[in-house]
């Protein structure tokens, strides 16, 4: 069993901050100090310790680059008003990287591991929390089979490594989509609901071609004559239909977001209606020519999220409201509020690292 004790910790002699422009972070271009690292070897997950970021060597036949099997969580930590870190939602974001990593056909590990290698790495890298507005420590959790051989086979052996980086705002405006009537995210039971690598790399190239067309991102849908939609980019998809918050409901081609969950939770408690049911853009679009779809938006840990003014649908643009203090802001700045310590954690949501 890992406990905090059995994590062996090996600090930088030299930290990167003092080269960081905190105030310009971007997003995903700066890394922190440290990474925690653990094997899988003999059946167990064993090896955990904390060491300086840098490179790892591996072998061109490592069975992760030809066949796939790589998982990964993306996660936050926010400076709370009072000056210590909060890790959001611990527990869910463990549920899902344990059901993506049974759906690759890999080793699961113990909570025990996953909390005590983030908890002890947060501790560490305690000062690249970031505490302006809009401003995070994202949080890479991620596995990769790692055993060096090149037939087709599942690995009997894996590396875990997390590392984090201090990030802005995903996006600083509202965005323009269109929904992809012809390229699918996931299949009915296929890898959609796991969050592996191999979802994203096959999203590149139809975000690539609408991105050409002007588009900052598609609505995926699942491919039917009805096109139901399923997620937006890279995060779940909500919309405000007639004074509703509708949300595709979950599935085996569907990612199960922490901030859609979240979302979905906080409305009930400001008393926002909500209905997670199919949605097809035929429904949009009757939505969008009646003037009664009020928002969209989408939802994921990177963007937290993101406002959708206008929809493409079969060539056709349509507008899309973006109040001010629509659902999307209450809800988004309500999380805000309650990751950083401004407003009570009734779910208890957040892990607290002590800084003083």
């Amino acid at each position: 069993m890992i406990t905090a004790d059995a994590i062996k910790i090996k600090k930088t002699t030299k930290s990167r901050i003092p080269e960081v422009d905190f105030n310009d972070l971007g997003f995903g271009k700066v890394i922190s100090d440290h990474m925690f690292v653990s094997d899988y070897k003999d059946g167990e997950w064993n090896n955990a310790h904390i060491e300086p970021f840098g490179d790892i060597a591996f072998s061109p036949s490592m069975l992760a680059l030809h066949y796939g099997q790589i998982v990964f969580e993306g996660m936050k930590a926010f400076r709370t008003k009072d000056g210590n870190v909060s890790i959001f939602r611990i527990e869910k974001h463990y549920e899902r990287f344990i059901k993506s990593m049974e759906r690759m056909c890999m080793p699961v590990m113990s909570y025990r591991l996953f909390e005590e290698g983030l908890t002890n790495l947060m501790k560490v890298d305690q000062a690249w929390v970031p505490g302006s507005e809009g401003s995070a420590l994202y949080i890479r959790p991620f596995a990769f089979a790692s055993e060096e051989r090149f037939g087709v086979k599942i690995s009997s052996e894996y590396k875990y490594i997390i590392f984090s980086g201090p990030v802005g705002p995903y996006y600083d405006k509202p965005l323009r989509v269109k929904i992809e009537d012809h390229y699918r995210r996931a299949a009915r039971g296929g890898t959609g609901s796991a969050k592996c690598a191999g979802n994203y790399g096959a999203s590149f190239y139809p975000t690539h071609l609408a991105k050409m067309q002007g588009f900052d991102q598609v609505l995926w849908t699942d491919g039917s004559p009805e096109l139901n939609i399923e997620e937006s980019g890279t995060m779940n998809v909500m919309f405000v239909i007639d004074g509703v918050l509708v949300t595709p409901p979950l599935s085996d081609s569907i990612l199960d977001g922490v901030t859609r969950d979240s979302f979905l939770t906080l409305a009930h408690e400001l008393g926002i209606h909500t209905q997670q049911r199919t949605v097809s853009a035929l429904e949009l679009e009757a939505a969008l020519e009646k003037g009664t779809l009020n928002e969209a938006f989408g939802t994921g840990t990177a963007a937290v999220a993101g406002a959708i003014q206008s929809i493409d649908i079969k060539g056709k643009d349509y507008t899309v409201p973006v109040p001010e203090n629509g659902v999307m802001v209450k809800l988004k700045n309500l999380l805000t509020d309650i990751r950083t310590g401004k407003a009570p954690d009734k779910y208890s949501w957040n892990t607290i690292i002590n800084c003083k």
